[in-house]
This record gives structure tokens, sequence and C-alpha cells, in this order.
């Protein structure tokens, strides 16, 4: 399967408002204990995840899996940072692009794939208030021509 494909758990939609993607890759995620199960049930939310290089290793901050209702005392914590499964080279060509001023990486979308819980991470840069007008107008003029189009093709 291609990189981003499989049962789609959640999807940061924001994010591709407030950012332009510049590239992406799929990453494994450290769970501990229920979380897989609550991310079976799609209780994670993305909103605010951002990823971070420490130590050579690469973390998922701000992301939130809800305790599993039907688990116990020994629930996870729902804020905790995760570890992400990259390779050495993939970390190391992030490293060198997030020097670069107003670049990020955030968590676009959660899903399983074969079994196991992946993130799609983007690179991404910060847009300003005017580029995600220009966005929008776009895109609203996109809609418009299909319309258009479909109309006419009747």
């Amino acid at each position: 399967m291609p990189k981003g494909e499989g049962k789609l758990i959640a999807q940061n939609k924001k994010a591709r408002h407030d950012y332009t993607i510049i590239d992406t890759v799929e990453a494994g995620i450290v769970l501990q204990g229920t979380e897989i199960k609550s991310i079976r049930n799609s209780r994670i939310n993305l909103k605010d995840g951002f990823a971070r290089v420490r130590n050579g290793e690469m973390y998922l901050y701000n992301v939130h899996i809800s305790p599993y209702e039907q688990g116990n005392i020994f629930n996870h914590d729902p804020l905790r940072t995760r570890k992400l499964l990259l390779h050495k080279k993939q970390i190391e060509r992030f490293i060198g692009e997030t020097k670069n001023t107003g670049v990020t990486i955030v968590p676009l979308k959660v899903y399983l794939k074969d079994g196991y819980a992946k993130v799609l991470l983007g690179l991404a840069k910060g847009k300003h208030q005017y580029d995600k007008r220009e966005t929008l107008k776009r895109k609203d003029v996109d809609r418009q021509i299909s319309r258009t189009l479909k109309n006419y093709s009747r």
C-alpha cells in the first residue's frame, strides 16, 4: 500500500488550511496499554499536534488519545509524548529541513495499515492570512467552474 493509505481514523483538516505542506512521510507510533483500542474507536484528536526531534529521535506532542472506556486504573495519559518510528535518514532529513525558519512538522492523518497505527507527518511552512484567503478564493472559483461545466454538459 502507498503511504497515506489504510483505514482512516483521524485527519487534521486544519493543518492543510494553516500550512503549506512541502513533503510527507509515514511513521509508526509507539503506543502503550489501551491506546490502540482508543485509536480503533476513533478517539484521537490531531488538532494541536506537532512533532519534534529530540536526542536523535522523533516525538509526537499534543496529540490527544482519549482513555479507553472499558480500561482499568492503568489507562494511559491522554496527552503524553509519543515516540515515532522512522529511519535515521528520514530523521536527519527532517532535522535539516526544520533548521529553516517557519518550517514545522505536523501530523496530517492517523490510519490503520496492516493492523498497525501509522501517522502521516507533513513538513509544513506556515501560511499568512492573505495566503489562506487566496486559497479559499481559488477553491470557490474551481467549484463554480466545475458546477458550470456540469450544467453545460447536461
